[in-house]
């Protein structure tokens, strides 16, 4: 079976290395690499402030509704953050040009304390060490993932039966994530939609995968296959549980989820569409069972903090973005314990 080149094999990344005249070290790809995809991290969690303002006005009843995204294209804030979540795929594609994707993705997921130091610094939020200490064990769990499992190979092209089955998985826990997020606290909503949020990111992911394989037989290739015409679909269907998602409550809430359970659903799909293949023996399953015990810790220590749980007093204005630096002139928004 022929491949195209994809930017996220490792076997172009290799290519990349040994053929290109001129064209580096390796040292050196994987300092453009790291680079890269920080700056990816600190775009995508400008983006989510930035959306999060457009949608956070929007009335309680148009959540998980078109009106919300009506609401939010006549938001400018909103465009703009749109806007840079186009920046932030380019970073994240030169990113994975020069590196490979389990030594780009712990990166990504710094997004998290860019996120917590855009709170703290614009919008002047409190933080404390409960605050620091679970974004912190959140990305080493999840980026000590990715080092010690090592995702490769990916060579594979899924069969329909595959994408059916994978598809109906995937329906099924977007489905799950939206039902848990009709009901609830505000924080736990805005995880539950996360969750589902990530699920489709990552399905999207695999679609766009996929595609890139059929290049190789050119562009008109690529419209005789399914893949293209479902990534438009799930495309939109993600923008809309991502806008329902900082719509529903805390941003802290959302993004945490969504950004531990994108790269595992990833994995999950790699390996069952693309055959993708993680290090195995008893010292490296050890590792990883260790670092997601440690992401799991990380994430119940996050949630135990107000910048996830919302208002202590459940006023939903406190939780809003919009006017939080004009509060914390008098009265913190939401007061993290030290």
């Amino acid at each position: 079976m022929v491949h195209g080149p994809r930017i996220d094999d490792p076997c172009v990344v290799r290519c990349t290395h040994e053929e290109t005249a001129g064209g580096g070290t390796e040292l050196g790809d994987h300092v453009v690499a790291v680079f890269f995809a920080a700056l990816a991290a600190f775009t995508n969690a400008l983006t989510s402030v930035l959306q999060r303002m457009g949608v956070e006005t929007a009335p309680e009843a148009s959540a998980l509704k078109a009106s919300l995204i009506g609401h939010a294209i006549r938001q400018k804030i909103w465009l703009i953050g749109f806007a840079f979540s186009l920046v932030q795929f380019g970073f994240v594609a030169i990113a994975l040009k020069h590196g490979q994707l389990s030594s780009v993705q712990p990166v990504l997921t710094t997004e998290l304390l860019f996120l917590l130091l855009i709170l703290a610094i614009w919008f002047r939020y409190h933080l404390g060490a409960r605050e620091w200490v679970g974004a912190v064990t959140v990305v080493v769990g999840l980026g000590g993932f990715f080092l010690a499992a090592r995702p490769h190979g990916g060579q594979e092209l899924p069969s329909t039966t595959q994408w059916v089955v994978a598809t109906a998985a995937v329906g099924g826990a977007i489905a799950v994530g939206v039902i848990a997020g009709l009901r609830g606290p505000r924080w736990w909503r805005a995880a539950a939609l996360g969750v589902a949020t990530a699920v489709s990111a990552s399905y999207t992911s695999a679609l766009t995968k996929a595609i890139t394989s059929y290049l190789n037989h050119g562009w008109s290739a690529v419209f005789t296959h399914f893949e293209p015409y479902m990534l438009a679909a799930v495309g939109v269907g993600t923008v809309f549980l991502l806008q329902s998602a900082l719509h529903a409550g805390p941003i802290t809430a959302s993004r945490t989820t969504l950004v531990t359970t994108n790269p595992l659903v990833s994995i999950v799909l790699g390996i069952t569409l693309f055959g993708d293949i993680l290090r195995g023996g008893a010292f490296w399953i050890s590792l990883e069972v260790l670092a997601l015990a440690v992401l799991v810790a990380g994430v119940v220590v996050l949630t135990r903090s107000p910048l996830v749980a919302g208002s202590p007093d459940g006023h939903v204005d406190d939780e809003k973005l919009r006017g939080a630096r004009k509060r914390a002139m008098t009265v913190p928004p939401i007061e993290a314990l030290p």
